[in-house]
């Protein structure tokens, strides 16, 4: 995920706000599916999920995992070293350490789209049918 321009970066967490829709179909039709889909993954549909995994993106599928705190996702994570996916998912979940690595590290946007994911999943009530990608 550090090789996404920020504007690309900005747009992906604007996905998780009331104005989803909109660019969550910027993302679509402007070369990047992949973070579209990690967003309808992490708003809980499995199709992108799916998706992400045919389409050679497994390890945002590993990273929406982790951010669900699933200790499979987090072990693929680190067995193929995306170790900066772990560091970003511990953000999301408020590890202290994680957030500390971004701030030493100098990616603050990763802190601000670790905190959007954060509000929207605590403010989220899972309705199954309303999963979509």
């Amino acid at each position: 995920m550090l090789n996404y321009p920020p504007k690309i970066l900005l747009a992906f967490g604007e996905t998780f706000s009331e104005k989803d829709a909109a660019f969550h179909q910027w993302l679509l039709q402007n070369g990047y599916p992949e973070l579209a889909a990690l967003s309808s993954a992490i708003r809980g549909s499995y199709e992108a999920a799916d998706w992400l995994l045919k389409n050679h993106f497994p390890q945002l599928a590993a990273l929406d995992g982790a951010i669900d705190k699933q200790p499979k996702a987090y072990a693929w994570l680190r067995k193929y070293h995306f170790d900066f996916l772990v560091v970003f998912a511990d953000a999301v979940n408020q590890r202290p350490e994680a957030e500390q690595w971004l701030r030493d590290n100098d990616v603050p946007i990763f802190l601000l789209l670790a905190e959007k994911i954060r509000q929207f999943r605590d403010n989220q009530r899972f309705d199954y049918h309303k999963l979509h990608f």
